[in-house]
């Protein structure tokens, strides 16, 4: 089984397996490279989300 790493959202540390309770961590990401990034990641699909959104709101 691959390794799994998570963001923990209180530390801004990333984790190696599930250390943390589920409520405060990210993941899980491929590398931990991926889980560094975590909180990019978020904002970046947020705002695609958000985007999506506003178009489909105006289509009404």
């Amino acid at each position: 089984m691959a390794a799994e790493y998570y963001y923990v959202i209180a530390t801004g540390e990333v984790e190696e397996g599930r250390q943390s309770g589920a409520s405060g961590r990210m993941g899980p990401y491929p590398t931990r490279e991926a889980a560094e990034h975590a909180m990019q990641i978020a904002k970046e699909r947020n705002e695609k989300w958000e985007e999506e959104d506003r178009e489909w709101n105006e289509e009404d």
